[in-house]
């Protein structure tokens, strides 16, 4: 049986806050330079990545619930 899950409205206009967007870019593009990021630095790559991914797919499902 599907459970119904209640996404916030609000969600639409929720963006990462600018440091978070700042250090991520930040570590993408010292990665894309070349750089070789720490082992720790892969991992909140990776982990503020997903984050986003998940933001983003919460976001458009928020979108499609008000059209």
């Amino acid at each position: 049986m599907a459970e119904l899950v209640q996404i916030p409205i609000e969600l639409v206009y929720f963006q990462l806050p600018v440091g978070v967007r700042e250090r991520l870019t930040s570590l993408l593009d010292r990665q894309d330079a070349g750089e070789e990021l720490t082992q720790a630095e892969r991992q909140e790559a990776e982990g503020l990545v997903e984050l986003t991914e998940f933001l983003s797919l919460l976001r458009l499902r928020s979108q499609r619930v008000t059209q």
